[in-house]
């Protein structure tokens, strides 16, 4: 198999025009550039303009829209006011450990006897662990609530009934035919559920549970003789969660990350602080909690105890959160030592061993850890432009990661190839299995024909959306403050793209043996861009070209200068 080295360039949208970009800038006061990045998320009309710049915490939805939260808010208040115990079970990635921080601080907060567990992923697999409900329940606790996990836990929604506990799962995976039992279920995927925002994080499910929950307190007089706690101040928390989880970051979740970075920002919470301080972060946007803080919270989870992190997050000495953080940091360390080796190994067998199916990629191999073959998973994604499965084998049993490419549900293809595994569960883009290992060849012969059912020729070859064709006199540092407003920037509010054409480098350069630094002219304006592992692509610089890039600032030495981050590079026709 070789790696994808074409790529399809294509607007966001139908392109919009002159006119129409006209009334944006008028009616929003936004430049050109940034109406056309408006437009191509299908920002189209300035009243859904002033909802997307303006919207505040006043728009988010009422909570009590989500299926099963009257419920569960019912138990809750009879839990605090009864001084039951309450057993948190989160999971072991970002999202689960910043939605067992919130849920542990906020019921605290309320006056709640509050436990927790994070299951480790190496003995006790993804989701609601049935040995941690049998310890919940002996240490006297008689209410379970879930984060992120527990939507398809059927064996272990029975066994909480058998232990008397009552269990309250809150979800955002894709829904399964059958569900457990449960006291309550809040999952915004649940077909009756009239919640508008469906693509809500663990935590942000977790957030709308505290929100009603502290709406039914108050109304109880909950507070009438106490502080009634901000729930503002939890949404670091959230934003945590809902980056690090590549949700979309549109709508409410837009809203709520939005505030939770400049929370992030002002490090109020000492294990942020400590963890901003070992990961360098300078700046914080949706990037660097995506690329440096997410992972050394992951990190304890792929390879040690992910409540490590949550430990972080509830920690309230500086000097012990200092702790954590270097220790976290240290395994960050260690993991990405692992996910090169295996990286290369998975490289390897495809490009060299002449594995991997037509449209898609399934490999197994003892060597793996558990821990990091879901981020190889990402980059092999990247490195082929195909749906990919990695599996860690160990005793004949497999535990496998997969993650996707657009137009390929990957929890509906692992539904229609069920019969070969023991499990699985996750969403469209991302997913985890387990499967016995004499099953891996059937199952990896059945995905690639759900793959070439369903995937052309075209979809086999990545596309980059971009916002329009501009010129370079239109970028400045004054346009590009404009284009700050659509932040932040993920998955479904990409960072802005542009192209230009008939472009000529100058200066050009090699920077740390695998960037290159050079200088474009249009006419008569020049602008110095940077192209980040392109090295090979040196001499594409030659003659006339056509540029892909995001347009930015770059501030080095007190200097602030407009510099394009390239992402694609083909000869002008």
């Amino acid at each position: 198999m070789e790696p994808v080295t074409v790529r399809r360039w294509a607007p966001r949208g139908a392109e919009p025009g002159v006119e129409e970009i006209a009334l944006l800038c008028a009616g929003l006061g936004v430049s050109p550039l940034a109406a056309a990045a408006l437009w191509g998320r299908g920002v189209q009309t300035v009243a859904d303009g002033r909802v997307f710049l303006d919207a505040g915490l006043a728009a988010l939805p009422d909570p009590f829209l989500l299926s099963g939260m009257e419920r569960g808010v019912e138990r809750l208040v009879a839990a605090i006011e009864g001084g039951e115990g309450i057993a948190v079970h989160g999971d072991y990635d970002v999202d689960g450990i910043s939605g067992s921080a919130l849920l542990v601080e906020t019921l605290r907060a309320f006056g709640a006897v509050v436990d927790y567990h994070i299951p480790l992923r190496l003995k006790d697999g993804y989701g609601l662990s049935a040995e941690a409900l049998r310890k919940a329940a002996a240490a006297g606790a008689r209410v379970a609530l879930s984060v992120d996990c527990g939507v398809s836990a059927v064996d272990e929604g029975r066994l909480a009934r058998e232990l008397g506990l009552d269990l309250i799962i809150t979800d955002h995976h894709q829904v399964p035919e059958t569900l457990p039992e449960a006291l309550a279920i809040i999952n915004p995927h649940l077909p009756e559920s009239p919640f508008p925002a469906r693509e809500l994080s663990g935590v942000g499910v977790a957030f709308f549970l505290m929100i009603a929950l502290r709406k039914t307190l108050r109304e109880r007089g909950a507070f009438a003789s106490a502080a009634e706690p901000d729930l503002r101040r939890s949404l670091d928390l959230v934003a945590l969660g809902t980056i690090a989880d590549v949700v979309p970051l549109t709508g409410v979740n837009r809203i709520l990350t939005r505030f939770g970075l400049e929370l992030l920002g002002r490090a109020g919470r000492p294990g942020v602080a400590a963890l901003k301080a070992v990961a360098a972060v300078k700046e914080m946007n949706a990037a660097a909690v995506g690329f440096r803080l997410g992972p050394r919270l992951n990190a304890a989870g792929r390879l040690e105890d992910a409540a490590l992190g949550v430990d972080l997050l509830l920690e309230t000495s500086a000097a012990r959160a200092g702790e954590i953080a270097g220790h976290l940091d240290g395994l960050n360390r260690e993991r990405q030592q692992l996910e090169q080796e295996t990286l290369l190994q998975a490289i390897e067998r495809l490009e060299e061993g002449g594995e991997g199916g037509e449209c898609s990629i399934v490999l197994a191999d003892e060597r793996w850890h558990p821990g990091v073959i879901g981020i190889v998973a990402s980059r092999l994604v990247e490195r082929y432009h195909r749906p990919t499965i990695l599996i860690a084998l160990e005793n004949g049993q497999g535990k496998g990661s997969a993650r996707s490419i657009a137009g390929f549900h990957l929890y509906c293809a692992l539904q229609d190839c069920s019969e070969f595994l023991a499990g699985f569960g996750g969403h469209q883009y991302a997913a985890g299995l387990s499967i016995a290992g004499e099953a891996v060849d059937s199952f990896a012969a059945a995905l690639d024909g759900v793959a070439r059912r369903i995937l052309g020729a075209e979809d086999l070859i990545p596309k980059l959306p971009h916002d329009g064709e501009i010129l370079l006199e239109e970028i400045t540092r004054e346009s590009l403050g404009e284009l700050v407003k659509l932040a932040p920037f993920g998955a479904g509010n990409p960072e802005p793209a542009f192209v230009a054409r008939g472009l000529r480098a100058q200066q050009i350069s090699v920077v740390g043996e695998k960037h290159l630094r050079f200088t474009v002219r249009q006419g008569g304006y020049s602008l110095p861009c940077i192209a980040f592992g392109m090295v090979e692509r040196l001499t594409e610089l030659e003659g006339e070209f056509d540029l892909l890039f995001h347009p930015g600032l770059n501030e080095f030495r007190n200097s602030v200068t407009v510099q394009l981050r390239v992402r694609d590079i083909r000869p002008s026709v």
